[in-house]
């Protein structure tokens, strides 16, 4: 069957995550998302972290399924490959500085000229106007400027720390993805294409308020609680490992503590969430018992005791074990297969499992300018594939 998004034409012209993750994930629906990348030295997720044979796992994950054409937007000849290639798409996606698309001649303004039906999304750290738009934008800094940063701070001293991974771009994505789609189907609605902007700072700022920010929303608040409602979960240690358990509902608090053998939930204080809203320090000795208690027993033995109580619980999980957890195995949530380049590769199978439209896993990333010819010859342009190349205008 095909994908949901089969006969839909991206051109992705962006780099790093923010724009190439999305559309791997689109690639996965079936869209033909071809890659267009710089000479010599490509997307620079090409050369970041963990990589074999040249292949780093970053650019893997981000353009797995895509074609790449490497050329010199710079010439003249390579801006009109570039807006030949937009002209027959359906999306474009690019990640570039305010201003910069408009001044190489593709952005929205030159590649919607004399047609209604293109949706080109403007990727940004800090937004396409107002004093910071100019600025340098990594993940690490929006994580800093939108509140992740503070949000996960020390709680003894309050030093901001960042998340060990590049949050604030696949955030980004997730809404990228959202928004490229919306944007089709307001199209298939007969209301045309758009242009549709995005930053990286209102993605962070949108996700961290929906959870983390209850103080700053509601501003009528006397301040008594965290703004983060999730703020003092702490793992449970175990005689061989760890694990969570989050008692949201009455059934849940009290079966943790049956589970972990806690007496005193008896207690009518603590019997109902609005009890222990009231009574917030008898909760608090309650929760210091069952971490003290929790050394007693084997992650084996919580784990029976946790499901037969139905308590809302997991271990704690090294990356490197999932792909051997047997929910994980059972759920096929991992696929392996053999890169042409970079040998065995594993890799999450798409998350959203589309029942009627299947979106499939796309396996191999392209190696720079793999395609080049290839997607010459589809635009009419074959007989001039080595004179392009001699003049290095393509690659």
């Amino acid at each position: 069957m095909a994908g949901a998004l089969d006969g839909i034409r991206i051109l992705d012209i962006s780099t790093a995550l923010t724009g190439p993750y999305p559309a791997a994930l689109l690639a996965d629906q079936g869209a033909d998302v071809i890659k267009v990348e710089r000479p010599g030295l490509g997307d620079l997720a090409r050369w970041v972290g963990v990589a074999v044979n040249g292949v780093s796992a970053l650019f893997q994950s981000c353009n797995r399924g895509k074609r790449s054409i490497a050329l010199d937007m710079a010439t003249p000849e390579g801006l009109a490959i570039v807006r030949e290639l937009a002209a027959r798409s359906d999306v474009v996606i690019q990640n570039m500085r305010p201003g910069v698309a408009d001044r190489l001649g593709i952005g929205w303004d030159d590649l919607s000229e004399g047609r209604d039906d293109l949706v080109y999304i403007s990727l940004s750290g800090f937004g396409q106007t107002g004093p910071y738009a100019q600025r340098g934008a990594y993940d690490t800094v929006i994580q800093a400027y939108a509140g992740l940063g503070t949000n996960q701070s020390d709680p003894d001293d309050g030093t901001p720390v960042f998340l060990r991974q590049t949050a604030a771009d696949k955030i980004t994505a997730m809404y990228a993805v959202q928004a490229i789609t919306a944007a089709l189907f307001a199209r298939e609605r007969g209301m045309g294409g758009q242009h549709v902007e995005l930053s990286m700072a209102d993605s962070v700022v949108s996700f961290l308020w929906a959870d983390a920010a209850g103080n700053e929303m509601m501003m009528d608040s006397d301040g008594s609680m965290n703004s983060s409602f999730v703020q003092g979960s702490k793992p449970f240690r175990f005689s061989d490992g760890f694990g969570i358990a989050t008692p949201t509902s009455d059934a849940d608090f009290h079966g943790m503590c049956e589970a972990l053998g806690v007496d005193g939930h008896d207690d009518p204080r603590v019997a109902t969430i609005g009890e222990r809203r009231k009574h917030p320090e008898l909760s608090g000795e309650i929760m210091t018992k069952c971490h003290l208690a929790a050394g007693a027993f084997t992650c084996e033995q919580i784990s029976q005791r946790m499901e037969a109580l139905k308590v809302p619980f997991a271990l704690v999980v090294d990356p490197k074990d999932l792909p051997n957890d047997p929910h994980a195995k059972a759920i096929g949530m991992f696929e392996e297969f053999d890169h042409p380049v970079a040998g065995r590769v594993r890799q999450p199978r798409h998350p959203a499992r589309f029942l009627g439209t299947p979106a499939t896993l796309q396996t191999v990333s392209p190696m720079l300018g793999e395609h080049t010819d290839e997607i010459l010859i589809e635009l009419g342009r074959g007989e001039d594939v080595e004179q392009l190349r001699s003049g290095s205008i393509v690659f």
